[in-house]
């Protein structure tokens, strides 16, 4: 087995005071598809966010990451979502779904709040996060093939952007949580994946979805002037209050630090993308509309934000 990816950050620039940090968090496919209809509507009105000097992806989020700054322009990003053919029907299996690694949302849901009402603490959870879901995949680990091939089908483009993204995802052997860039030596469709999956492998070991690590992993924007978090959850939580894994907390500790902080949760318009729904294909043209006529919306207050 290969030594696990570092645990440790990747090194900040030495000043970014003045720069614009976006987080992204996840949000299944409904958080996805919002996303994408946000920062389209704000771009149609504007306020470009694909710009920010820093960029954080989790789960879903990661794929966002990946999606805004490959080039693409988000308007087209955004017509995607809107072209993209019916889901299948009710109890069909979905081509190239990996289904040892992506349970429907309610069981999902269900087994992964079990473990959390388990844990001691965010390591302990972790951990038995890590060994529950290797438990359940598929010892060969074809789950994983078939969920990278659904990834690379769903980026832009396979490289890492020129600008600096941050993607998360936790050891699944040992619970330590990992922030993957350029230079983790991994291409980027694998960084997606694992901060997406519940148990894809890379070189022998095993990572799980970025939002174990911390919900929405906004504490990656410290020392930013600007940061600008895009939260489907709507800053809600499964974790504990006392384990700070929330995005309130680490809204405290960005201000606490310097940084100007604005968050965006989604509007009564992109439907419920919290509950279990929120990995169902039929929720995201409702989501990315709802997203879209959100950032338009708020475009006039968030442009002296963002500049």
């Amino acid at each position: 087995m290969t030594a696990p990816l570092s645990s440790t950050p990747p090194a900040r620039p030495a000043d970014t005071s003045d720069q614009r940090a976006l987080v992204l968090a996840g949000g299944g496919a409904a958080g996805n598809a919002w996303q994408l209809g946000l920062v389209a509507g704000l771009s149609d009105a504007g306020v470009d966010l694909t710009a920010a000097e820093l960029v954080v992806g989790t789960s879903a989020g990661s794929t966002v990451a990946a999606q805004i700054t490959s080039g693409t322009r988000p308007a087209e990003l955004y017509a995607a979502v809107l072209a993209e053919g019916p889901p299948p029907r009710a109890g069909a299996p979905r081509p190239g779904a990996a289904r040892a690694l992506h349970r429907p949302g309610a069981d999902y849901l269900a087994w992964s709040d079990g473990i959390i009402a388990s844990a001691s603490d965010p390591a302990d959870m972790r951990r038995r996060m890590g060994a529950a879901a290797v438990a359940r995949d598929a010892p060969d680990g074809s789950g994983g093939a078939r969920w990278r091939d659904v990834v690379a089908a769903r980026l832009p483009s396979p490289h890492w952007p020129d600008q600096r993204v941050l993607i998360t995802a936790v050891d699944a052997l040992t619970g330590e949580p990992v922030v993957l860039d350029r230079d983790s030596g991994l291409d980027l469709v694998d960084a997606v994946a694992a901060s997406t999956s519940n148990g894809y492998l890379i070189g022998g070991r095993r990572y799980l979805n970025g939002g174990y690590r911390r919900s929405e992993n906004a504490d990656l924007a410290a020392g930013y002037g600007r940061v600008l978090v895009l939260s489907p959850f709507g800053g809600r939580t499964r974790m504990p209050p006392a384990w700070r894994m929330d995005l309130a907390a680490q809204v405290e500790d960005l201000r606490a630090g310097g940084s100007r902080v604005e968050t965006v949760f989604p509007a009564a318009g992109a439907g419920d993308v919290f509950d279990a729904n929120a990995a169902d294909p039929a929720t995201r043209p409702q989501a990315a509309r709802g997203g879209y006529e959100q950032g338009r919306a708020l475009a006039g207050t968030l442009a002296g934000f963002w500049g």
